[in-house]
């Protein structure tokens, strides 16, 4: 103890970075506890479409879509997410599951949701990256 204590007063920027850093990963975990939706791996995500006939929202471009997208997912731009919609209302008990390109983009998306009341919401970690990582298959063209 007495060696860390005498690191920290001969280095103290690196003290400070140091403890800068573990608060944020902190902040960042406790914030992840609470958002109200989960993150999936490719293979739960495989498990929940299989088990649970889960709800597929790919949320990138058009174009991006089109030139591969999991198998059975709609599409919809974030723009054009409405709780209430034909899409999604029905959904509102089921698992949905919202893919962006790297897992960023969903995140807000899935708030929208969970604000409207959806239980059972979840992004696919990584976006369709990690499920063409996983080598699982895409289909081509409109859903």
């Amino acid at each position: 103890m007495d060696r860390l204590l005498e690191f920290a007063q001969q280095n103290p920027l690196l003290s400070i970075a140091f403890v800068g850093l573990t608060l944020a990963l902190v902040v960042t975990e406790v914030m992840r506890l609470f958002r109200g939706f989960k993150g999936v791996t490719p293979a739960q995500l495989t498990d929940l479409i299989n088990r649970d006939n889960a709800l597929v929202v790919d949320l990138r471009a058009q174009a991006e879509f089109e030139k591969g997208h999991i198998i059975g997912a709609k599409h919809l731009l974030p723009s054009q997410v409405d709780p209430a919609g034909k899409l999604l209302a029905k959904a509102k008990e089921s698992p949905v599951v919202l893919v962006c390109a790297a897992g960023v983009t969903a995140a807000g998306t899935a708030q929208q949701l969970v604000k409207a009341g959806f239980k059972q919401v979840s992004v696919l970690d990584g976006g369709i990256g990690a499920w063409t990582a996983a080598g699982l298959p895409l289909a081509k063209g409109k859903a």
